[in-house]
């Protein structure tokens, strides 16, 4: 479970003292540490995408990782618009890839 994660930080301590959970990313099963973001578990999966632009479908992933933007946003447990950087992982989380959502600068511009 150590791929792309720093397993001893001089400020948070060692992530093995923390327990292991499962979460389901797009139908797929993977692993992280109770209480850990969404977005760090998938960026230490290698997992980039997390939805794609409204209008021009392109992949959009992380950008600020603290809160401020809005580009991770995920559907967890069947809620639209949650997201990443803030929601953290539970045992048996359901996450799946952002939504489209209707874009507030054009009329129409919703994809499915």
């Amino acid at each position: 479970m150590s791929y792309g994660r720093i397993m001893n930080h001089p400020i948070l301590g060692e992530w093995s003292e923390r327990k292991g959970i499962t979460f389901r990313f797009d139908d797929q099963e993977y692993e992280a540490f109770e209480g850990e973001a969404i977005a760090a578990a998938l960026l230490a999966q290698g997992i980039r995408t997390l939805r794609y632009h409204e209008e021009t479908r392109t992949p959009r992933g992380f950008y600020c990782n603290i809160g401020h933007c809005f580009e991770c946003r995920v559907t967890v447990d069947g809620i639209d618009g949650q997201r990443a950087c803030l929601t953290l992982l539970t045992n048996g989380l359901d996450v799946r890839t952002g939504k489209s959502l209707p874009s507030p600068l054009k009329k129409g511009a919703h994809l499915p």
